[in-house]
């Protein structure tokens, strides 16, 4: 019986530590993406910023750390449920400049001409309708604002239609896709990184002066 109880307790420690080397990971990935978002999109204490589609709230809170009190961090999703998820990651890291909004599938919800930039992280190609939520992103944007798409291809062959991006084998969308539509709805191209995160990408677009 000892013996079962000792096995128990040393598999409950082996996952209770297994659980903090995953959420350490997590935080690691964001903030590295922060910093590389950062350096891409010119963010500096005062900027205007929306993380479109922001989950739980890890990359919010530390970009609103990057803009400072005197910026702006909006947070956008379409799931109430995270909505407030975001709000309790912005209220327990003590930042008083996030603004969270609940998004729609073809639009952002932001002001026009709200932001200095806008980022989508693995979010685009969830995107059924790009015509529509394009044109909002490019909306939402002040002329000369940065739009950052960090999001990764597919296993298998794109799929031509958009509302099957999210389905297997299809998952993912390819940059020269991202590239294409986006310049479709008046961005111009800044610069294409791979090698994100081993096989991923980040596109990096900016709405005319």
């Amino acid at each position: 019986m000892n013996r079962r109880r000792s096995a128990l307790v040393i598999i409950a420690s082996l996952a209770a530590t297994l659980t903090h080397a995953v959420r350490a990971s997590a935080q690691d990935e964001f903030a590295l993406d922060a910093a590389r978002l950062t350096k891409a999109l010119e963010l500096t204490a005062g900027r205007s910023v929306a993380d479109i589609g922001a989950g739980a709230g890890q990359l919010t809170v530390a970009l609103a750390l990057v803009v400072g009190p005197t910026g702006r961090l909006y947070a956008t999703e379409l799931e109430s449920g995270r909505v407030r998820a975001i709000r309790r990651a912005a209220d327990s890291a003590g930042v008083k400049n996030v603004t969270v909004l609940e998004a729609h599938a073809t639009r952002t919800n932001l002001p026009d001409s709200c932001c200095d930039a806008l980022i989508l992280r693995n979010v685009y190609h969830h995107i059924k309708n790009p015509v529509l939520m394009n044109r909002s992103l490019y909306q939402s944007l002040k002329p000369g604002g940065r739009l950052a798409i960090i999001d990764f291809p597919p296993d298998s062959a794109e799929s031509a239609d958009p509302t099957r991006r999210s389905d297997d084998p299809h998952h993912g969308v390819t940059p020269p896709t991202v590239v294409r539509e986006l310049r479709q709805a008046g961005f111009e191209v800044v610069a294409v990184e791979n090698g994100i995160r081993a096989r991923g990408f980040m596109v990096v677009m900016r709405r005319p002066r």
